[in-house]
């Protein structure tokens, strides 16, 4: 399938849903819809994602280039920008398909439910859950995988690209691996998964630990996609809710270089790494006793590998596992740790 991806104002740094599915999803880039850098492409900025041209709107497409309109990008909150409703509005009279992973929910806006119905279109709302989710048993640690959770010390640090970096490489090495996807990314990539920010609270454990027994025992490791932070203002609860529902038997870290505070709550400073990790830890030991066996840096903020690799060393001894950048040194000191 072809897709156009919008990412307005936000491509690359702030469009992690956009660089998820250039990465990882087997969707064909027609083009990025980003006004600030239309006439590019987009390995001039992001070189090793799937290539396309950056453009300013779906206008700017012929109608029989795309297939549907994906929306790369959320605002904090999940809201519906109205300055994307051309670019919608567009696709659907183009007689595309439109993704979105946002909380507003596209299929309930009358114009798009109209033009949907006129031009044979689906608005395919990744975020709604499924009605039938009910509260967990606390059964996910029977199954026969290793369950490996991603967590973080913010939003948006790496926890979804190291899923996926681990559940290629450990393919690569031979295991049987599978993702777990939680998020709006994350099911946009594979196809199918829970999104767990959009769950009534006393189903959210239980709505992972059903995607858990779903694949535990035809798969020798499977990866969970983690979300927000134990210590984040806002997303705290999603965190904690796939911690206990995944039951996970190890955790990998991640982390952005450099960050001190969290991102859109800059009076909250991060704590010390130390504390995720005894954070972590603790809140897993009552349920599944996992622990914190290794760490994911991001250092796409550092210029050079020297310094990367000075970073990750560095945040390796404080979390006291292995480490690495999974994009810039690749996931094997991460998985090493993970199989042993």
């Amino acid at each position: 399938m072809r897709v156009a991806i919008l990412a307005h104002e936000k491509f690359p740094d702030r469009a992690k849903t956009a660089l998820g599915v250039l990465r990882y999803a087997d969707y064909e880039a027609a083009a990025v819809l980003d006004r600030e850098s239309a006439g590019r492409r987009v390995n001039d900025v992001v070189p090793d994602v799937q290539d396309a041209p950056i453009v300013e709107g779906m206008a700017d497409l012929e109608a029989d280039a795309v297939d549907a309109l994906l929306i790369g990008i959320s605002p904090i909150g999940g809201e519906f920008d109205e300055s994307w409703r051309d670019d919608v509005r567009t696709a659907l009279e183009y007689g595309c398909d439109v993704i979105s992973g946002l909380h507003y929910f596209l299929a309930e806006d009358e114009e798009f439910a109209r033009l949907a119905a006129e031009n044979g279109c689906e608005l395919r709302d990744v975020r709604e859950p499924p009605e039938d989710l009910t509260v967990a048993e606390g059964v996910a640690g029977e199954v026969d995988a290793e369950v490996v959770l991603t967590v973080g010390t913010d939003c948006g640090v790496g926890k979804m690209t190291t899923t996926m970096e681990l559940a290629r490489a450990a393919r690569e090495a031979g295991h049987d691996a599978a993702v777990i996807p939680t998020g709006q990314t994350g099911i946009m990539i594979e196809g199918w998964g829970n999104p767990i920010d959009r769950v009534v609270s006393d189903f959210t454990a239980g709505a992972v630990e059903e995607m858990v027994l779903e694949k535990g025992n035809e798969h020798d490791y499977l990866f969970v996609e983690g979300q927000g932070s134990i210590v984040h203002p806002a997303y705290s609860a999603v965190t904690c809710g796939i911690l206990h529902g995944s039951m996970p038997d190890e955790l990998v870290l991640c982390h952005n270089a450099g960050q001190e505070a969290i991102h859109g709550y800059e009076s909250f400073s991060l704590p010390d790494l130390q504390t995720y990790v005894d954070l972590y830890e603790s809140l897993s030991a009552p349920v599944s006793g996992g622990e914190i066996v290794a760490g994911a840096l991001n250092t796409s903020g550092l210029e050079t590998d020297a310094d990367a690799r000075e970073a990750v060393d560095a945040y390796g001894t404080e979390i006291d596992a292995p480490a690495t950048d999974v994009l810039r040194f690749g996931a094997d000191a991460v998985l090493e740790a993970i199989v042993e």
